[in-house]
């Protein structure tokens, strides 16, 4: 009975490590997802200006004169990686939950042997 437990005990421990993962991945995912909103609404309403408008980007307390071009391109390169992003930590994400999935599985499976193993005592 011994060893059943030790195995239960290290398959949780890696559950609950899983589980860990898990959730900071989803957390970065959320971040980028609030970034991509944010930069999509920036595209929008570059969309709205005027070729000649005057565009102001801050570095740190400066605001310094852009052209459109650039602040178009650097706001749709910052979408591009940011979707790249977005679409790692979500195959991460799934990579995330087979395992945790199968982690899951055999500890239901240990559980399940331990019982029948009790009622077979009894």
């Amino acid at each position: 009975m011994g060893d059943l437990q030790k195995t239960m005990q290290g398959l949780s421990d890696a559950y609950q490590k899983l589980q860990g993962e898990l959730s900071t991945a989803v957390e970065a995912r959320e971040k980028l997802e609030s970034q991509q909103q944010e930069n999509t609404t920036v595209s929008k309403e570059f969309d709205l200006l005027a070729d000649d408008a005057n565009i102001y980007k801050q570095i740190g307390p400066v605001l310094l004169k852009q052209d459109k071009t650039e602040a178009v391109m650097a706001v749709n390169g910052r979408l591009e990686f940011i979707e790249k992003e977005i679409k790692r930590f979500e195959k991460q994400i799934e990579e995330i939950q087979e395992k945790s999935e199968k982690v899951k599985m055999e500890i239901i499976q240990i559980q399940s042997q331990a019982q029948q193993a009790q009622a077979t005592a009894s």
